[in-house]
């Protein structure tokens, strides 16, 4: 198998390096490959991902595109952007007659989609300021076969879009900086600044300050090195602010007279600086938790830029090596300082990594007999093996069931491993790194349709939305005792309501209309004792059982309604 591949690995290089629009149609090919299993079956995953959709949904819902709700909480935690294009994709899902398309997830997805592909095409065209147009293909595909950006372009919410401006920023500041220092092979468009400015200005309305921190940092590590910031001014920084002013300005500004001020509070007091002071929402990590959980984020290249760290040191004063450490090294040491800690926040500095490692496969920078470089390389087969111990391990234990379907797609990500470390071991780099590709497709299959749509006991909230539809009536009022996801607002209406006591629920059931209460098994005592003081018995419809991950526990939740059977 490693020896048929190469053939077919030389063929797709020449033909899709005969030019950019076919490098990118194969690009884009590679990133639905990569990124569309499981994109419509996964569930909405607990607690990020419906905490943004539902409150996309509520802008539909009540014609209010300025503020940021769930249910009568404001979330002011991030700017507008990525809710306006969450609730256009779901607006243009209901044009097209999607049924149910206000709970249809994969709908509010398809901007983390777009903002994945983008990223790849992004990584292959900033990558073109370094490298020839074969190896810039292959630093493409190596992010679209990243797992950690496939986990993005799967999850409804801010970090594939955040990653595609970061990356446009940064191959935008790349051609200033090589056409200053002399290093690039192609004069700049006229248009780059363009491209830097809107990239930025988009940013600012996905997440704020990000993006610019990312160049900041950047410009502020090479400016230093030419003790000179000249080598800025074919940016336009005037007509760039100017630019992002306008863009951004009116939506801050209504957000700002809206709340009286109250988001800004909010976002930056609460939650930018409270993820600075403190680990958010049990996200607390060590120093250097990056470093390690990098093995598996940026798998399955991760092993092979780690041996790139010894070229790019000792290469660290030339103009790219320096750009691409400027790029990485200030912004990830934001990151490992910061006591939040979530794998996500270093994905715009993924493709720069990239760049690293191809320049070091170009200049002979990677060592096959450096002490423990085979025993690196085999992280690529030792990786997806605890992946699938686990995915077993977590089958069985939950389910008591094993995901066959699954099992032939992990054999094959083995043996591509193998192919890979035999292609490093006799010094074909570049030839392994292709290998890495249908090995993150074929992991893929495997983790996404099969391992994890057969974890039953993980879908309490699609279970309990399911039970709901199921008692009889159209639109019946849902309350919830003890369990409360985001997801289950999203799944069951924005009106579910939130009860905390056995009292609260049997209440609720005792009005007319039609009505569904969850009740949690810890507070089953408590409704049953509320229930005999009253004159409606509810039926019990059903009983899910099921593993909350966030909370680290098994829970029995009874499905009560008072509706007739």
């Amino acid at each position: 198998m490693m020896f048929s591949l190469t053939p077919a690995i030389d063929r797709l290089k020449e033909a899709a390096s005969a030019s950019h629009l076919r490098a990118c149609i194969v690009l884009l090919l590679l990133s639905l490959a990569a990124f569309l299993p499981g994109y419509s079956t996964l569930q909405p995953l607990d607690r990020d991902e419906p905490r943004f959709a539902q409150a996309s949904k509520q802008m539909l819902e009540t014609g209010d595109f300025v503020d940021i709700r769930f249910q009568d909480e404001a979330r002011h935690k991030k700017p507008v952007g990525i809710y306006w294009l969450q609730s256009a994709a779901v607006k243009a899902g209901e044009t097209l007659g999607v049924p149910e398309a206000r709970t249809q997830i994969w709908l509010y997805r398809i901007p983390s989609l777009v903002g994945a592909t983008a990223t790849v095409l992004l990584t292959y065209w900033a990558l073109l300021a370094f490298l020839s147009p074969p190896l810039a293909l292959l630093g493409g595909a190596l992010m679209a076969a990243a797992v950690l950006l496939g986990v993005e372009a799967r999850i409804a919410k801010t970090d594939a879009l955040l990653a595609a401006c970061a990356v446009a920023t940064m191959g935008a500041l790349a051609r200033t900086w090589l056409d200053w220092t002399r290093s690039l092979a192609f004069v700049p468009d006229r248009r780059n600044w363009l491209v830097f400015w809107g990239a930025t200005a988009l940013g600012l309305l996905i997440k704020g300050p990000i993006v610019p921190m990312v160049w900041g940092l950047a410009i502020l590590v090479l400016s230093a090195s030419q003790r000179s910031f000249r080598w800025l001014k074919p940016l336009r920084f005037g007509a760039g602010i100017l630019l992002c002013l306008v863009v951004a300005l009116p939506w801050f500004a209504a957000i700002m007279i809206k709340t009286g001020g109250s988001f800004f509070a909010d976002s930056v007091g609460q939650d930018m600086l409270g993820k600075v002071a403190e680990g958010q929402e049990k996200h607390w990590g060590p120093p250097g938790l990056y470093l390690v959980v990098f093995f598996a984020t940026y798998w399955p290249a991760a092993a092979f830029a780690a041996m790139a760290v010894p070229f790019a040191w000792v290469r660290r004063k030339e103009p790219q090596i320096l750009f691409l450490i400027a790029w990485i090294v200030p912004s990830w040491l934001v990151f490992e300082a910061v006591p939040t800690k979530l794998p996500h926040y270093v994905l715009p500095l993924y493709p720069a990594i990239t760049a690293l490692l191809l320049l070091a496969v170009l200049n002979g920078g990677i060592n096959r007999y450096r002490r423990g470089a085979v025993l690196t390389a085999c992280l690529v087969v030792i990786v997806p093996l605890a992946l699938m111990g686990a995915i077993l391990f977590g089958n069985w234990t939950l389910d008591r069931a094993v995901p066959w379907l699954a099992l032939p797609f992990f054999a094959l990500v083995l043996l591509m491993g193998i192919s890979v470390i035999a292609a490093f071991r006799r010094q074909d780099f570049e030839g392994a790194l292709w290998r890495c590709i249908p090995a993150s497709l074929l992991l893929t299959i495997a983790v996404y349709p099969f391992a994890i749509e057969s974890l039953r006991s993980l879908k309490l909230s699609p279970r309990l939305a399911e039970a709901a539809r199921s008692v009889g009536c159209a639109d019946p009022a849902v309350l919830t005792l003890g369990y409360r996801e985001p997801s289950l607002v999203f799944l069951t209406g924005t009106k579910l309501a939130m009860a905390t006591s056995g009292a609260d629920a049997a209440a609720f059931l005792n009005q007319p209309g039609c009505r569904v209460a969850f009740v949690e098994r810890r507070f089953a005592d408590d409704f049953k004792s509320a229930l005999a003081g009253q004159s409606i018995k509810p039926r019990l419809v059903t009983t899910v059982n099921g593993f909350n991950l966030n909370g680290g526990r098994r829970l029995e939740i009874a499905v009560f309604a008072n509706s007739p059977s």
